[in-house]
């Protein structure tokens, strides 16, 4: 079924035709009274407009998010640094840095 969804985003579909592909899929996986799917299923349910607007343009925030998380995780493990700027550097040699040792 996981499979069966990502391949759902895969697809070259319109925005019409990629809203009925995850209402299909959804429906499915009820039928399937699979409870794995039940947190997805209400978020697919209350927020369908939204999600299937992927299909309009092909964007997503996955590029931001991951950036999001990666700048708390280093925020995290920099607690107690005591200069802003150790803060930056630590948070370009963690964003940029690896560019430099790349052979």
């Amino acid at each position: 079924m996981r499979e069966e969804l990502t391949a759902i985003f895969n697809l070259d579909l319109s925005l019409t035709q990629g809203r009925q592909r995850l209402q299909k899929w959804a429906a499915k996986v009820k039928r399937a009274a699979l409870t794995c799917f039940d947190k997805f299923l209400k978020s697919l349910h209350n927020h369908l407009d939204e999600i299937a607007n992927y299909f309009d343009k092909r964007a997503s925030s996955g590029f931001v998010e991951g950036l999001n998380n990666k700048l708390k995780t280093i925020t995290r493990r920099s607690y107690g640094l005591k200069r802003v700027d150790s803060l930056f550097r630590r948070l370009w040699l963690d964003l940029n840095g690896y560019r430099h040792f790349i052979a």
